[in-house]
């Protein structure tokens, strides 16, 4: 059962926080026309019988504005990261020398950038939508607890308030971020 302590307000700022942080790794995956090791974190590699982050397997640097190198760190694996890179759907063309694959960032067309700015939409949604999953369980708490008589309506009312103060900065900061990298990947 629950009772008064088990609704926190930290705990639901914490979770809708966590909305925002997912979003902006998300958006550290897409590309904007200049190198950043970050692109690289979505790629899963097929290495030793699992799937496994290709940061778990090779290191990723930037040497120019618009290269990557990526150092695998095991010969054996050198072709399964080159694979992965390939199909990632991210638009790049590895080139190997040895233990070495070089990444070059192509100019980015206005159409790719078209693009790219409707997978950021998708990503800002899925992120509001996980917001908005928080809120709810912040409220059916809240109203849980004042069925119970574990609390006075005026609280929940005023809790109320909290969450859905808590949600709207919530999503004011993920229009933001919306709207940055909107102009980073639109930026000629």
């Amino acid at each position: 059962m629950a009772d008064a302590s088990s609704f926190d307000i930290k705990e639901i700022q914490r979770r809708m926080h966590g909305a925002v942080e997912a979003l902006k790794h998300d958006f550290g995956g897409l590309r904007t026309g200049r190198a950043s090791a970050s692109l690289l974190d979505p790629i899963q590699v097929d290495a030793y019988g699992a799937m496994m982050p290709l940061n778990q397997c090779a290191t990723v640097t930037v040497p120019e504005p618009r290269m990557l190198s990526v150092q695998v760190w095991d010969r054996g694996l050198t072709i399964a990261v080159e694979k992965a890179i390939r199909v990632s759907n991210l638009g790049l063309n590895p080139q190997t020398e040895g233990q070495i694959i070089r990444l070059r960032m192509p100019e980015l067309t206005q159409d790719r950038r078209k693009e790219l700015t409707k997978v950021a939409h998708t990503y800002a949604e899925k992120a509001k939508v996980a917001a908005r999953n928080v809120r709810r369980d912040g409220m059916d708490l809240l109203k849980k607890l004042e069925k119970d008589s574990l609390i006075s309506e005026d609280d929940q009312r005023k809790k109320s308030d909290e969450v859905q103060k808590s949600t709207d900065n919530t999503m004011k900061e993920i229009d933001a971020a919306l709207a940055h990298k909107e102009a980073e990947i639109m930026q000629v």
